[in-house]
């Protein structure tokens, strides 16, 4: 009974993981280390060794499904995909219709996060508060870069997958905003509205590499040099406010594929110069409930994946 709850609950942070990838400016790692399965993420990932892989070679998919904690993965990974194929155009919609509240909330829900997890840090010294600040610098400054025009060949369509996927574990730096970066945030959508198999599946193809290979790399950090990556992870999250930030003023425009206008360029503006700078209200009163609403709901769901495992 225990077993099952664990991964009832596993596949609903799996849900909230892909609904956070799908947005451009959130992490899906972000969403993993809020939830608790940050490190066990991590090491299901590096448990695709050559060894548990020769398991496989061999057909003994229990040995293999066993030791590469694939219950686990597999709760995940179901909620993930529910997201992305449920929620796509909900978190579209929003974006489109709603950005103010939707990106209000978001920024609560990283703000307490980011604070919760360095709460845990029980000795602070200089090393951890720099790591912060360099995190939340290098994250400011990639949600700062402009998005590019790139090749849609399929080769490109792997190098994105292997680059944002790295982004998609690393809190803070979303997979979502990487791949806006890229100019490939677009097909990759479009692919999954139109269940184009291939495309997804070098896409896939792509994020396997990466991730197999970015996450050792992570381990390694966490293992060694815990509290000092716990702050730079952290200092991600917080530095990614700079994107998150609901009020913006769009200075060019680009066309989509389907012919769309969209924000090419923009910059933040206080809630107050909004009215005048924009031509819209700021929705002060929505964005702070939004706001208020991220933080009690992952409060709630610390609470609840406490009592859900007790």
């Amino acid at each position: 009974m225990k077993s099952i709850k664990k991964y009832a609950l596993t596949y609903l942070k799996g849900m909230a993981m892909g609904a956070a990838d799908i947005v451009p400016g959130v992490s899906g790692g972000s969403i993993a280390l809020i939830a608790g399965i940050y490190q066990e993420l991590l090491n299901s990932i590096n448990s695709f060794s050559l060894e548990n892989l020769k398991l496989l070679g061999r057909f003994e998919l229990k040995a293999f499904f066993k030791a590469v904690n694939g219950a686990f993965l597999l709760s995940l990974l179901l909620g993930i995909l529910t997201s992305i194929f449920a929620l796509s155009s909900v978190i579209t919609y929003l974006m489109a219709n709603h950005p103010i509240p939707l990106w209000s909330f978001f920024t609560g829900l990283i703000l307490v996060s980011a604070f919760l997890i360095l709460k845990d840090i029980k000795r602070w010294h200089l090393g951890i508060v720099l790591a912060v600040l360099i995190g939340a610098a290098i994250a400011w400054w990639v949600t700062n870069l402009p998005p590019t025009t790139t090749p849609n060949a399929m080769w490109f369509t792997f190098v994105s997958g292997s680059i944002a996927i790295c982004a998609m574990i690393l809190p803070g730096i979303s997979g979502s905003f990487i791949l806006l970066i890229l100019g490939q945030y677009e097909p990759i959508l479009e692919a999954v509205k139109d269940r184009n198999i291939l495309k997804l599946a070098v896409f896939a193809l792509g994020c396997a590499v990466g991730i197999l290979s970015f996450s050792r790399v992570v381990s390694w950090l966490l293992r060694k040099y815990h509290s000092v990556t716990i702050g730079l992870l952290s200092g991600f999250m917080l530095g990614s406010v700079n994107e998150l930030w609901p009020w913006k003023l769009v200075l060019s425009w680009r066309t989509s594929s389907s012919g769309e206008q969209k924000p090419f360029l923009d910059e933040n503006v206080l809630p107050g110069d909004y009215l005048e700078l924009v031509g819209k209200e700021p929705q002060l009163m929505a964005a702070i409930a939004a706001f208020a609403f991220g933080i009690v709901l992952v409060l709630a769901i610390e609470w609840l994946a406490s009592k859900l495992l007790d």
